[in-house]
C-alpha cells in the first residue's frame, strides 16, 4: 500500500491532514529498539501498530528511513499507539520516497569501438598481453 492523498474527511476533529499509510518504522524506546508500523501520519503526529507494549507519556524516538523524531506517547488501545512529535514536521519529508520506482542513471554512452579488453579485469588484461606476446599478436596498450 502506498500512501492515500491527504485529505478533509481523514481529518477528523484533529486540525492536521492526515495521510494513511502502512510503512515500516521503529521505535527508540528506554526498554530497546521496537519494530513498528506506520499507519496514519500527520503534521504533529502518528498512529502505529507494534506489539510491545507501551504507556501513556512515554518518550521515544520515532524512526523511519533517515528520519528520527522526538515523541510522545499521546494513547494506547488494542496494539495502536499515538505519537505526539515533539516539533511539527513537513510530512512530505518522510513520504518523498513512496510510490517512486528506485531508478539508476543510465551508463554513459559510449561510441567508441567495442573490444575485449574493456570488460576486462586488470589482471585479465596483463594476462591477455602476455599471451598475445607468446603467440605473436599485438594488443592496444591501452583501449577507450
Amino acid at each position: 500500500m502506498g500512501v492515500e492523498s491527504f485529505d478533509s474527511s481523514v481529518t477528523g476533529k484533529r486540525g492536521a491532514k492526515r495521510a494513511r499509510v502502512l510503512l515500516a518504522a521503529k521505535l527508540h524506546t528506554a526498554v530497546g529498539l521496537v519494530d513498528a508500523r506506520l499507519r496514519d501520519l500527520s503534521r504533529k503526529g502518528a498512529l502505529i501498530e507494534c506489539k510491545t507494549p507501551l504507556e501513556i507519556g512515554t518518550e521515544v524516538v520515532f524512526e523511519r528511513g533517515a528520519t528520527r523524531l522526538d515523541a510522545t506517547v499521546a494513547w494506547v488501545a488494542d496494539g495502536r499507539v499515538g505519537l505526539e512529535f515533539a516539533h511539527a514536521i513537513d510530512e512530505q519529508e518522510l513520504l518523498v520516497h513512496i510510490g517512486r520506482p528506485q531508478t539508476r542513471p543510465a551508463p554513459p554512452q559510449s561510441y567508441s569501438r567495442g573490444g575485449i579488453m574493456r570488460s576486462m579485469t586488470a589482471l585479465d588484461r596483463d594476462a591477455a598481453r602476455a599471451w598475445s606476446v607468446a603467440v605473436g599478436l599485438n594488443l592496444p596498450e591501452r583501449e577507450g
